[in-house]
């Protein structure tokens, strides 16, 4: 199962404040808009999305090429109860959302750039 590019999300309570501090440790804005409450910033390989007032938490992302495949997967593989979100059905953008067995959330987002 390929999962594709990773990155972490994270729930800020101050967006602008965040940014600072990340770009301070030569982070740099790639995508998003601070005035939507979200952006991504990348280091070389490294990528944190900053959200403010969009979801609880953090998250674990990855980037596949096809969320359904994966959605698939998981449930063949007999953990179909660990998704909180099913992807929606059809082709191009989807995204699921899952627990671990300790409650960690993933975010299985496929989009186009």
């Amino acid at each position: 199962m390929k999962l594709g590019r990773f990155s972490v999300s994270l729930s800020v309570a101050d967006l602008q404040r965040s940014m600072a501090f990340y770009k301070m440790l030569g982070f740099e804005q790639v995508f998003g808009e601070p005035k939507d409450n979200w952006v991504i910033l990348q280091n070389g390989e490294a990528k944190i999305g900053l959200f403010h007032g969009m979801f609880e938490g953090n998250l674990l992302t990855f980037n596949p090429q096809d969320a359904r495949v994966i959605q698939d997967a998981i449930r063949k593989a007999g953990f179909g109860a660990s998704i909180e979100k099913e992807a929606e059905p059809g082709e191009g953008q989807a995204h699921l959302m899952l627990k671990d067995p300790d409650g960690n959330r993933i975010l299985i987002d496929q989009h186009v750039e």
